[in-house]
């Protein structure tokens, strides 16, 4: 088990100042030295820390800081899971670790492709980290590169500089093993449900489990894969045992295990059983869009952004079943 960190009077201050209200937290980008201004960290474990990002788009103010990021050290290495939407988002998650740790970051961990989880991985490209995925996420991120990029530089202007993609070069098939000394990380890939490359960490040391974008707290759900993969691997996830708490990829820096799945269950059901009634009835995927998962619109943050086009996303899969 790592020993206790230094400068943890730093970090409370930091997440109290989150938790006062997202403006004060990020008043500036940057310090009076000119340095990076690191990401608030919240220590749910010992050696285990989460960025909770805000429930936002990617803009100017959130740097695209929009994913939960997380840290995790060992007696010998860190390990950094997801990286933010941009390099800047990146280079703040780097200087929190630095605040917090030491030990050198062997392992850059993305929990699948979307920007805002791996855009960040500019900021530790050539500091000695290994980039690790889900074998599938490679193709996945390329195809989508140039809209990705395209997306940061028109929201960020020029504080997207530096913003690039970086693949992973190791690749996890189906379950894969890292050592931050003395701590143990077991990487799990998923079948398609969130996305096609899905990928959990498990942190041996704590019972801690990272669930990228297979858990959405407060957030509303965003389906790129399948939603019925997705209902079948949730029955999956939640029969596994020794599971202290979970981070979600969107919401709290940490929740209960299974218990926090429930709300994202409900939404994934009544999303199917909405676009199924509807295409039954011979509607539309416009009026699918418009009209499914409507009970759902007072229960999740950025309903109106992402709703239709998960209904859309359904449509396409139960359309010829």
């Amino acid at each position: 088990m790592p020993e206790r960190f230094s400068r943890r009077a730093l970090l409370a201050l930091m997440s109290v100042a989150w938790l006062g209200g997202r403006a004060s937290a990020r008043a500036g980008t940057t310090e009076q030295n000119g340095a990076v201004a690191p990401e608030p960290l919240e220590e749910i474990a010992p050696g285990t820390f989460v960025y909770r990002a805000p429930y936002e788009l990617i803009a100017a103010d959130n740097d695209g800081a929009i994913a939960n990021m997380s840290l995790v050290v060992g007696s010998e290495a860190a390990a950094v899971i997801d990286t933010g939407n941009s390099r800047l988002a990146g280079e703040r998650m780097r200087a929190a670790v630095r605040a917090v740790t030491d030990r050198p970051v062997r392992y850059i961990i993305n929990t699948h492709m979307h920007p805002d989880h791996v855009l960040g991985n500019a900021a530790f490209e050539g500091q000695g980290a290994v980039f690790v995925a889900h074998r599938k996420m490679p193709r996945a991120l390329s195809v989508r590169a140039e809209t990705y990029l395209a997306q940061v530089e028109r929201m960020l202007g020029p504080a997207a500089e530096g913003t690039r993609i970086v693949l992973p070069e190791t690749l996890v098939d189906t379950r894969m093993e890292l050592d931050l000394g003395g701590r143990r990380l077991v990487l799990d890939a998923h079948p398609t449900a969130h996305t096609d490359n899905d990928l959990t960490v498990f942190d041996s040391a704590t019972g801690t489990w990272f669930l990228g974008d297979l858990l959405f707290v407060g957030h509303i759900p965003t389906l790129d894969g399948s939603l019925k993969g997705w209902l079948k691997l949730l029955d999956a996830l939640v029969a596994r045992p020794g599971i202290a708490r979970a981070v979600p990829g969107h919401g709290p820096a940490s929740v209960e295990w299974p218990a926090a799945s429930a709300d994202e269950r409900r939404y994934l059901e009544i999303l199917r059983d909405d676009v199924r009634r509807l295409i039954a009835e011979g509607r539309s995927m416009g009026q699918a869009a418009d009209e499914a998962g409507r009970s759902e619109r007072d229960r999740w943050a950025l309903f109106d952004e992402f709703n239709a086009r998960n209904a859309i996303a359904a449509y396409h899969e139960f359309e010829w079943e």
